[in-house]
């Protein structure tokens, strides 16, 4: 999870590790995500149900939504960020500097928005009919 990595009082030294953790975590997404999506789709299209479901329809288009955020927007920011921090002479003990500090709340606040919408999936995933 990207909560505990991510945090407002970190100092440069733990953002960067923070950083490339992420990018290791990152590629889970990205393949597990596309996994999900084709194997979803495979085992609707095996069973018969239609698509024209909501739960069916409303899961496959928050899936995509978090996707989206998550390896579509949220990569090339952290990318950004890192590129931000680069620009500095800091020690690993300092604290963030603004310009990478807005960012890094950017970074957060995709990071909650697709964990909302995570959670209203795995809701519908519970609830389907």
């Amino acid at each position: 999870m990207a909560a505990p990595l991510f945090r407002k009082n970190q100092s440069v030294g733990e953002l960067r590790k923070s950083l490339e953790l992420f990018q290791k975590l990152n590629f889970f997404p990205k393949i597990g995500g596309t996994i999900a999506v084709l194997s979803g789709l495979l085992l609707v299209w095996l069973d018969g149900w239609e698509f024209v479901s909501f739960w069916i329809l409303a899961s496959l288009l928050l899936y995509i939504a978090i996707q989206v955020i998550a390896v579509g927007i949220m990569g090339p920011v952290m990318g950004r960020l890192s590129k931000e921090l680069d620009g500095f002479v800091l020690t690993p003990e300092d604290e963030i500097p603004r310009e990478p500090g807005s960012l890094l709340a950017k970074a957060n606040r995709l990071y909650y928005s697709a964990s909302v919408l995570g959670v209203v999936l795995f809701a519908l995933m519970i609830l389907k009919p």
